[in-house]
Order: structure tokens, then sequence, then C-alpha cells
């Protein structure tokens, strides 16, 4: 019914999907090279968030490299990198101990800093819009607008208003078209969107599938004298198993708060394994406890990341379009961090679009400028980076002491030279056994002390979903959720999901899957692991989900 409804259109020079930092750097450097060229450009940012910072969480430590060079004057415009890191540590857990390792080059993080993701990106916003970049928070991406020759013609947002059956309510208002000589595609890790695109233009053909992480985040504040701002502790080995890939972060903050995090490798196999409760579980180690013991949780989220690096990479480049930041999948995973190659690879995507932009936008329609972005991107510091620790992340899929023993290896050894290429297990979703190979696993109940359940922990994640809207996740089957999910994995997405959303209840004396859609916390999980990909994440209502704040 809304499909018959006209939409307004306004045209721009770039539109941008996405005020993350790729998107934020991208729409900087676009307005810094316009002014360069003298030529005007504009260029709009659509942030599906109810503000910029709102959807974002990351750890977070950032190499400040990539910020350095698109805004080298960032300490005296007061960018939110005040704590230094002062000390590494990474630990190798048992269940009852803690053995401390040497620090690998790639955790290494002397000039680095602790910081808030939400908060850099809010003051990236704030610098991309004194430049002149239009950013409109509060409205998804919701459609990928396409010219006649099949090329990208831009965006449209989502409608407002919506009844749950998808007519239109009283306060109904359409999405408005947004149409642009190049689109830069930064969501973050498996964007609506970019899925399609990626779809659309075969953009992964010639590379190794992406495989995924879920991490789990909370902000503590803890008793006085527990805090040591700027100590920056690793941890890998307990609670999971040596065949499951992930561990933990744990970061002090000013304020005596600490960020603590857990990393679950979404390629995992037993289908009884909750990666919420392998985090809850870490928190009751002896070395990890006494840091937390007699604090107070003050904020909780969650969020996939891209893990495949080099060899997962799609083709950036598309007729009207490209691909930036975690859109793409450009973490540096053995350094666990992606801010800073988020950052750099929106840098090189100005460079690219700005470089083909025409006066007559019907000029470029079908212009890929694929070897332009590609070049760019294989003579810079970004290649090199995630060239020479490429291997690391796919050694794991031979278990935990094999891949320690062959990063040792390529760190100390090789150095990132080796000739070969190692290869990604496959998808994460098949990499998921049947339940009636594995046990359920036994986890403790949360004490409402150190650990808790997922409820408590998505109301720290100030959720906001208007309930009348049509809901955002989306079975391609809803039988199959019972035939195949329930029957033979015994529906993992009721332990995969850190929100609670999905739950098996009884209905007339059958199970039925409930979708709790209000609990959603964007992290895209389901729509990664789903065993048989029945499940389809697309964008609610625009401000709609998660406000971190200071995650």
């Amino acid at each position: 019914m809304t499909e018959t409804i006209q939409r307004d259109s306004m045209q721009y020079d770039v539109v941008i999907v996405g005020a993350g930092p790729a998107g934020l750097a991208a729409a900087i450097k676009l307005k810094q090279l316009a002014a360069k060229a003298e030529r005007e450009t504009s260029v709009c940012v659509v942030e599906k968030g109810s503000e910029v910072g709102a959807h974002i969480l990351s750890g977070a430590v950032i190499d400040p490299k990539a910020l350095t060079e698109l805004l080298p004057d960032w300490q005296a415009q007061g960018a939110p990198l005040s704590r230094s890191v002062t000390e590494d540590s990474v630990l190798y857990l048992t269940r009852q101990k803690a053995v401390k390792l040497m620090t690998p080059p790639s955790f290494q993080n002397h000039g680095n800093y602790i910081i808030s993701l939400g908060q850099l990106t809010r003051w990236l916003a704030e610098q991309a819009e004194n430049l002149g970049v239009e950013i409109y928070p509060g409205f998804a991406a919701a459609e990928v607008l396409y010219h006649e020759d099949g090329s990208v013609k831009g965006i449209a947002t989502g409608d407002m208003g919506l009844n749950s059956d998808g007519t239109p309510g009283d306060n109904y208002q359409p999405g408005m078209e947004l149409w642009a000589q190049q689109t830069i595609f930064a969501e973050g890790c498996r964007g609506s969107l970019t899925k399609q695109v990626i779809k659309q233009f075969a953009l992964d053909r010639n590379s190794q599938p992406q495989t995924y992480g879920l991490g789990i985040k909370e902000i503590w504040e803890v008793p006085e004298g527990r805090c040591r701002p700027g100590l920056v502790v690793h941890s890998t080995g307990w609670p999971l198993d040596s065949k499951t890939y992930g561990g933990s972060f744990i970061y002090h903050l000013d304020n005596n708060q600490v960020a603590v995090g857990f990393v679950v490798g979404l390629d995992y196999q037993n289908p009884y394994l909750s990666p919420f409760e392998e985090f809850q579980r870490f928190k009751t180690h002896p070395h990890i406890r006494q840091t937390f013991e007699g604090g107070r949780r003050i904020a909780y989220g969650a969020r996939a990341l891209s893990e495949g690096g080099l060899q997962s990479l799609p083709k950036l480049s598309f007729g009207g379009g490209v691909l930036a930041g975690d859109s793409a999948g450009f973490l540096n995973v053995p350094r666990i961090k992606g801010i800073h190659t988020a950052m750099k690879s929106g840098m090189l995507a100005a460079e690219a679009v700005f470089g083909v932009l025409a006066d007559d936008a019907e000029s470029l329609a079908g212009n890929p400028e694929a070897v332009l972005y590609q070049d760019l991107f294989e003579r810079s510091w970004l290649y090199q980076e995630l060239h020479e620790v490429r291997n690391i992340r796919p050694a794991f899929k031979w278990g935990l002491l094999p891949a320690m023993a062959y990063t040792a290896l390529e760190q100390y050894v090789l150095k990132g030279k080796a000739p070969w290429t190692v290869k990604h297990h496959g998808s994460d979703h098949s990499a998921l056994r049947k339940a009636a190979g594995w046990r359920p696993i036994d986890y403790p109940k949360p004490d409402n002390v150190l650990t808790f359940d997922r409820l408590s922990s998505v109301f720290l994640a100030n959720l906001s979903h208007e309930e009348s809207q049509p809901g955002h996740l989306k079975l391609a089957n809803p039988q199959t959720m019972l035939d195949i999910n329930l029957s033979e994995y015994a529906s993992p997405e009721t332990r995969y999901c850190p929100a609670a959303v999905y739950e098996i209840v009884e209905a007339e004396g059958r199970p039925q899957l409930q979708i709790n859609a209000q609990n959603c916390v964007h992290c895209k999980t389901c729509d990664i692991k789903d065993p048989t990909q029945n499940i389809n994440w697309v964008c609610p209502e625009g401000g709609s989900g998660p406000n971190y704040g200071a995650m």
C-alpha cells in the first residue's frame, strides 16, 4: 500500500549510509578534497540511530594513526582521546588460574588511547558539520535505489509511522529518496543494505566467506583502588573450550570505571553454547572477579564484528557506489582494532569517489571506478597492515594451542611475510552442528551482583522500539524455526542472541517461536548464525534501537 505513495527526493553529490568512524571520515575527507579543489560538493550522511553514536559500540582502544592523517590538529580541537594506554597484560585463563603471557606485538598499545567510540563519533560529526556535511540521525536507510542500467542511484529512508501490518498509521510519513552520483555504504558489520548490494553485484564472488564474532560489553563503576587508569588486559582460554575462538578485554578508564567485554567467534560448533552466558561465567574467574566485586554495572551492549580480514574482503566498488569500514570487513583481528582501519578505508573511499564525481550525474551512471579504489587501497598502509596479519584468525580453526603456536611463528619469525594464505573454515552458520551430538551446557544462575540475566542487561542498553511498527526480524519461512531449528538444533537462536529476542513458548499445547523484537540491540547475530539462514535483519523505524551513550 505504501508503495503507491509518492516520495520526495533530494539530489547530492555523495550520500553516505552510516555515521560511524568510516562514514564520518569519508564525509570529512570529501569536504577537505572539495575545499582544496575549490569545488562545491554536497555530502549527506544518514544514520539510523536516534543520534550519532547511539548505535556505536566498541571496546575501544584506538590507534590514532588515521585520525592524525585526517585531522592533524585533533588534540587542539578537543578530540575525546585523553586516556592513553599505560600498561598491557595478556592472560591465559584456566578454571582457577591466570597465567601471564608475553605480550605479542599485535597487543602492544604504546601510543594508543582508551576511548568511548560513541563520544568520538559525535566529535567527528561536529567536525563534519563544521565543513558543511549534512547529517541526519534518526533516518534509517531502508532501500537501495537503482538506475535503469543497474547502477546504484542512491537510497531511500524508511517510512515512519507504519502500523504493525505495514499500513500507514495516524502519524505516517513516507520515506525520502536521496539520489547521489556516488553512494558510500558504511553501515558497519552485516549492514542490511550492504548485504543486498554484495548480492546484487556478486561482490563476494572471488573472496572467502566472511566470518564474524559477537562482542558483548559492560561498563562498571568499581570501588576506589580497583581501577588502574590506562591498564589494558586481554585474555584467552577459559571459559571457552579449545575449539571455540574468543577472549576478553578489560580496559581501565578514568573515574573508577572499567569496561569489560567478551568476544566469541561465530564459527563455534556447539548449538548449546551461549556467548552471553560464557561472558557472565568469565566474570566469576578468581582473577577477574576481584576487579568487579563490590562494583556496579552501569551499561550493557552487544555487536557483531567482521573477522575475516583481507581474504574475506568483497570487491569494494560497483556501479554508483563503494563499501567502507566494517561493511566490507577492514577489522584488524589480531590487534583487536578496527577504528583506525575503518577511518582509513573511509578516507580512501572518499578519494576514489571524489576522483570520479561529475557535474552531470547521468554521465557517471554505471561507472564502477573499481580500479581507482582498489588501487588506492592496495598502495596504502591499510592493505599492508591487513596483509601482514591475514593468516592469524583462520589459524584458529586448528584449535587454540596450535593457533597460538602459529601466531607466535607469524609475529616473531615470519612477520607477516609468509608465502601462503591460510583459508577460513567456511560460513559461520554452516559451522553449527546438530544438537544430537552435543550435551546442554549447565550455566550457573545469575547472582545479580556479578552475573546477570539478559533481560536486566538489555534494560541498560536504553532500548527504544515503537511496538506498533512492523517487525524488523523477518522469517523467510516461520515453520522452519520449528521443523529444523527446534527439532534438529534445539533452537540455538534462544542462546546466541544476547538480548533474549527469541523464545520458545507453549501455545495450544505446541511449541511456538516468540520474537521479542523490542529487545533487539541490533547486533545482527541472528542474521549471521541462523543455521538455515531463515532470519533476515532489516532496519526498523529510524531512531529505534539502543542508545548507548558513552559505550
